[in-house]
């Protein structure tokens, strides 16, 4: 592979990992100010918010301009972002700001595979794309923890001379700034590659429509719809177990924020593991192969709820992890592959993102609901572990047999 792959590769690695470090310095922002528990997942909701509201607009700018070029505004977009969070503004308006601009960046990040690749290197690229961005999380958590943590970064305003007034939190997003801004220069240098799905209008209203016919398509589209149906489980889920993992840490384990932070690493560590394994092992056309494996994880999310030793614990999640990588692998380039045939590279990772998303609002709306109503954690775990395992096993019945791989 050549320099412009890695050029890409660098750059998502740095701007994923300043999205997860900044997850946990806006929870420690929170926290500085005394919010409630259940504004934690609703931080999560006004991040994506922007994804679900701005979803028929993201695709076709993905697809107007070079998608290096959209991946720089984007990063621009989540400095802003950090800026805010830093003169005072509201924690959940400031976050949900930087995810205007994530919202903006994913369209074009997975869009420049299909453009830049051909189909049977599709999978390979993903497991790359995927394990760096597990990369990402695993230092974006250690880092985003480290600097939230009051002894070390203590350390760092001392080293620094920064005033004693600068909070854990401040000085973290203030780093953080600094990462987006490293990941947009190397931007710049991502390679141009044609634009292939130009929009034919920029009305606002063209685009609406637009949007709800590319949605439409791919849901009819047969691997379409199983591959988006998998995703939109898989990241609803997803998004929520890490904020479980947290809460079930100090539960459980009696960790604070930033050490129950270590165990979300090793949750990441296992989604690499199960990326390269799904590389080595699952062609395009045997993706849905692997809906199996997102039942039991649905069932091995349960298995959290009796322990309480830290390496049972570590164990757990590296297995967790790698069940979910080895199976939204394979799912996502057989839904990028479909998508860019029939719609375009960033218009169907745009539908794929309003879909996640919407299921990731609905998930942490629930979660949210049920930290209100002050349920037992283990209550919440056995509630969401059901509800992967059986809407999973739904999909399995009604899509298992299909290996047409001739639609491939």
């Amino acid at each position: 592979m050549n320099r412009g792959f890695y050029t890409i590769l660098a750059a998502q690695f740095f701007s994923a990992l300043a999205d997860n470090a900044l997850l946990f310095a806006a929870i420690a922002l929170l926290k500085q100010v005394h919010a409630p528990s259940w504004q934690t997942p609703v931080l999560q909701q006004a991040f994506i918010l922007s994804f679900i509201v701005l979803a028929p607009f993201v695709g076709p700018f993905a697809d107007s301009l070079p998608k290096g070029r959209v991946m720089f505004i984007s990063n621009a977009i989540k400095m802003a972002g950090c800026i805010a969070m830093l003169i005072g503004a509201n924690p959940l308006l400031a976050y949900g700001l930087a995810g205007f601009g994530a919202a903006a960046y994913s369209p074009a990040k997975y869009g420049i595979l299909t453009e830049y690749l051909p189909p049977e290197r599709l999978v390979w690229a993903n497991s790359w794309m995927e394990g760096l961005t597990v990369a990402a999380i695993i230092f974006g958590v250690g880092v985003g923890g480290l600097l939230i943590t009051p002894s070390f970064s203590q350390t760092i305003m001392g080293a620094l001379n920064v005033p004693s007034l600068v909070t854990p939190a401040e000085l973290a997003i203030f780093i953080i700034f600094f990462i987006y801004l490293l990941a947009a220069l190397i931007n710049l240098y991502i390679p141009l590659v044609p634009i292939e799905h130009k929009p034919l209008s920029r009305s606002p209203l063209f685009l609406l429509k637009d949007f709800w016919h590319c949605f439409i398509l791919l849901w009819k589209d047969p691997l379409g719809q199983v591959s988006l149906a998998v995703t939109t489980l898989f990241w609803g889920a997803g998004a929520t177990l890490r904020l479980l993992v947290l809460a079930w840490a100090g539960v459980a384990l009696h960790y604070s924020l930033g050490k129950a932070s270590v165990l979300i690493i090793w949750f990441a560590v296992g989604i690499a593991i199960g990326a390269v394994m799904a590389a080595r092992l699952i062609r395009l056309e045997h993706a849905v192969n692997v809906l199996p494996v997102g039942i039991g994880m649905g069932l091995m999310v349960m298995v959290m709820i009796p322990i309480t030793h830290p390496l049972l614990a570590i164990l757990l999640l590296i297995c967790i992890g790698m069940m979910a990588g080895f199976f939204v692998v394979p799912m996502n380039a057989l839904l990028q592959h479909r998508g860019h045939l029939l719609i375009g590279a960033g218009r169907s990772i745009a539908v794929q993102n309003f879909n996640e998303n919407i299921s990731i609002f609905l998930m942490l709306g629930l979660y949210a609901l049920m930290e209100k109503l002050e349920l037992n954690l283990n209550i919440i775990i056995l509630v969401f572990g059901l509800l992967m395992a059986g809407l999973m096993s739904v999909l399995y019945r009604k899509h298992g047999h299909d290996q047409d791989s001739g639609r491939i």
